[in-house]
């Protein structure tokens, strides 16, 4: 097998990738970037509606880094790790400043000044976008600005997991997709920056790529997650493809209605109304549903006419092709069809505020595959795209800071552990014959969405857990029909499968375990928040078919847990 020496090796080349790339590479390292897709192809594009920043001079008067900071720990439901938070506010006017300085357009207010809008959950508008493409701008301005430097990129590329020696990381092993050729690339310092894993869920707002690889591989390699309980559902996908309609709507004065004509947010969140946090505005549409106020095959309308057609293709043109296009609908004449869908996940690899992990030795993670925790129980429309930039600069900081100190060491020959590497893959899908991958796939996606969903309780996820253990189990006899070695995507397919079901088995494990309710996690049978005994975050080790929980206490620093009202 062919091996190639970098100083770091970043796996994900969306906003949190690149912008690690960027900083272990300008402090003169050589890093290379291994990502599946095209780095604009990364779902970092699909976040639309904005990024949220406080900048002193461009904010409503009244706000500071201290109300943003505390939204965040509110509307994480207290599970923030608050000096995260509090890190999170203070960079934010300067990255987007970066940004802007890069070549991000950013929308303008008429004084010329960077323009503003309310997303869900802020006390003040600081929400700041490029209409409704925001997180598209920001990625093809990121991925020109590291172009020029001395980065090695390895595009289509499929990462399959760690090689470690003892309790460092020394490198990965990947496949390069066009030709299946494996690859052991060394390193002295890994980053996982590999995005979601909306994939687990029948309906999610996700690209096809987001299969939770980076949690499955860190998983492996004997990496903890944390919090892996907390899954965001955004109240409004598009009936029925589940394309996101961005939050951006609502921020911009869009309305929930039932099939009543009822603004029904006001029974559920009478002061924020539509722009309540994400996990209760899902609870609602669900609960506007379940009891006959929806409309027929499951959603509810979200009501665009009032802001009238040139604001509404000016500043939501995305909302209102998608809206066309995929659902046949007008919005400047009828309501959009919306319902819930997976969205995002506030669980990830355990690391600490500059994106290390403390099981392993050089291992980082940054963006969507961390848990720093900055989003806690529930994360703040708008902060996902500043929590990649933010966190994606103080990780390769810390890389570049980390290989500073920490000299490539001699380690035994690791040729064995890479070919058995590559020896588990072809394994996974031996059979000829038995089931095929995309019956198991199928059914995972929908226990998960059925039984480790918006709501939950203690039968379903126990039932969950025994059918997610039985899908691991029928891969043993799991085929694949393309034999092809030539852009064979259903191995690489059968290969997410198996990150899937790595990760699912743990979501399922710590949500049973978690016997309380607290922002996206719900349970019916335990609908109270517990404080006393539950404000603490999850550490799950996977083990074989065992899932080992232990737990670690919660970083407060100024803001004690108080009652979450919107």
């Amino acid at each position: 097998m062919e091996k190639l020496s970098y100083d770091a090796i970043v796996i994900g080349g969306g906003l949190a990738g690149l912008m690690a790339a960027h900083e272990i590479a300008v402090s003169g390292y050589k890093v290379a970037v291994i990502s599946k897709v095209f780095p604009t192809r990364s779902h970092s594009s699909s976040a639309e509606g904005g990024i949220a920043a406080y900048i002193e001079g461009n904010s409503d008067p009244n706000d500071n880094p201290d109300y943003m900071t505390y939204d965040t720990i509110k509307g994480g439901d207290f599970l923030v790790d608050q000096d995260a938070a509090e890190l999170l506010s203070q960079k934010s006017g300067e990255i987007v400043r970066i940004m802007e300085s890069w070549g991000t357009l950013f929308n303008r207010q008429p004084d010329g000044r960077v323009a503003v809008r309310y997303f869900g959950g802020q006390t003040y508008p600081r929400t700041r976008f490029v209409g409704d493409k925001t997180g598209m701008a920001l990625l093809h301005t990121l991925f020109q600005r590291v172009s020029g430097l001395d980065i090695d990129f390895y595009n289509e590329w499929f990462a399959l997991d760690l090689i470690r020696d003892d309790k460092r990381v020394v490198g990965v092993v990947a496949m390069e997709m066009k030709s299946m050729t494996p690859v052991f690339f060394k390193a002295r310092a890994i980053v996982m920056a590999t995005g979601g894993m909306g994939m687990l869920y029948a309906h999610s707002t996700n690209a096809y790529i987001n299969t939770g690889d980076g949690y499955a591989i860190a998983l492996r390699a004997g990496a903890a997650l944390k919090d892996p309980e907390f899954v965001q559902f955004h109240p409004t996908a598009l009936y029925p493809s589940d394309i996101l309609i961005s939050e951006a709507a609502r921020g911009e004065g869009a309305i929930l209605i039932n099939n009543k004509g009822e603004r029904f947010m006001a029974r559920y969140a009478p002061r924020k109304l539509d722009l309540a946090p994400r996990d209760i505005a899902s609870r609602a549409i669900i609960t506007e549903i379940r009891e006959g106020r929806g409309f027929p095959g499951g959603y509810v309308g979200l009501d665009l006419r009032h802001l009238g057609e040139d604001y509404i293709k000016e500043r939501l043109a995305l909302a209102y092709e998608a809206a066309k296009n995929f659902s046949g609908v007008d919005a400047t004449q009828e309501p959009i069809p919306v319902r819930p869908a997976q969205h995002y996940y506030m669980g990830g690899i355990d690391v600490d505020i500059t994106g290390q992990n403390p099981d392993l030795i050089g291992l980082f993670a940054a963006g969507e595959a961390a848990c720093v925790s900055v989003h806690g129980a529930n994360r703040l429309g708008s902060n996902s795209l500043l929590e990649t930039l933010v966190f994606g600069r103080e990780t390769g900081r810390a890389v570049a800071k980390f290989l500073s100190e920490h000299k490539e060491e001699d380690s035994y020959s690791l040729d064995k552990e890479a070919e058995k590497v590559v020896d588990d893959a072809y394994k996974f899908v031996k059979s000829e014959s038995g089931v095929h991958f995309g019956e198991i796939l199928n059914k995972l996606r929908n226990v998960m969405w059925e039984k480790v969903g918006i709501f939950r309780d203690e039968d379903g996820m126990k039932d969950a857990l025994s059918q997610i253990i039985e899908l691991r189990k029928m891969t043993s006899s799991m085929y694949v029909l393309d034999k092809s070695t030539t852009y064979n995507t259903e191995f690489f397919n059968a290969l997410e499968l198996r990150n899937m079901l790595d990760l699912a088995i743990v979501i399922a494990r710590t949500a049973l375990e978690r016997k309380e309710s607290r922002g996206a996690h719900y349970r019916t049978d335990y609908p109270e928040r517990d404080d006393k005994n539950w404000l603490k975050h999850t550490i799950a080790y996977l083990k074989g078919e065992t899932v080992e929980i232990t737990y670690k206490p919660v970083r407060v620093t100024r803001w004690k847990p108080e009652p979450r009202v919107y």
